[in-house]
């Protein structure tokens, strides 16, 4: 992807300006003129993952620790945009996994979703992306990642169901092979956060 450089508009602008013209409408008039810059735009934030490395969003925060139960952040707010028709997805994440000697700041979690999220995703990828890199920074003895989504594909066209949302999971290590494990994540990811 190019970005915009200091000498033109960016690339992305005439594009939209073409498919403006190609959906029968006029670029030049009044209400759309910018339209073609705030779109590029736009699409440049929505994708800013492809930018960022996903072992330096980890690696600048990894600590040696003894703590060897699980580490759970969850409800992590994301959207994204779905590759088959760029319409948006979003919905939460819940991102757990269970130490051996290595632990990462608390913060670094949420941001490893956004990362991934801005990008051309499937939900299911979002799901295995995000559990491959905690594994390979951490090396952890488990990694568990549920995400909760609607889509916009389904609502605003198709199959058109206003209420229907997809949830994915990737459970590594012994959140796959320890029922309690198991099972203690997926009592956890249904409370709700109590007010504080």
């Amino acid at each position: 992807m190019s970005d915009a450089n200091e000498n033109g508009p960016d690339p992305l602008e005439g594009l939209v300006a073409s498919m403006l013209k190609e959906l029968g409408e006029d670029p030049g008039r009044d209400g759309l003129l910018k339209t073609p810059q705030r779109v590029a735009g736009a699409f440049r934030t929505f994708t800013q993952g492809y930018h960022q490395d996903p072992m330096a969003v980890l690696n600048n925060a990894v600590f040696e620790e003894s703590y060897d139960e699980m580490v759970l952040v969850k409800d992590v707010g994301f959207y994204s945009l779905c590759e088959h028709h760029m319409l948006p997805f979003f919905g939460r994440a819940h991102v757990a996994y269970i130490p051996d000697g290595r632990i990462v700041g608390l913060s670094k979690l949420p941001r490893l979703v956004e990362m991934y999220a801005r990008r051309l995703q499937v939900q299911e990828r979002l799901n295995t992306q995000i559990a491959e890199c905690i594994e390979a920074v951490l090396r952890p003895k488990g990694v568990a990642v549920v995400v909760e989504a609607v889509h916009l594909c389904m609502m605003m066209r198709g199959v058109e169901q206003q209420n229907a949302f997809a949830i994915t999971s990737s459970l590594r290590g012994e959140f796959e092979t320890d029922s309690k494990t198991r099972s203690e994540f997926m009592e956890l990811i249904r409370h709700r956060r109590p007010d504080l």
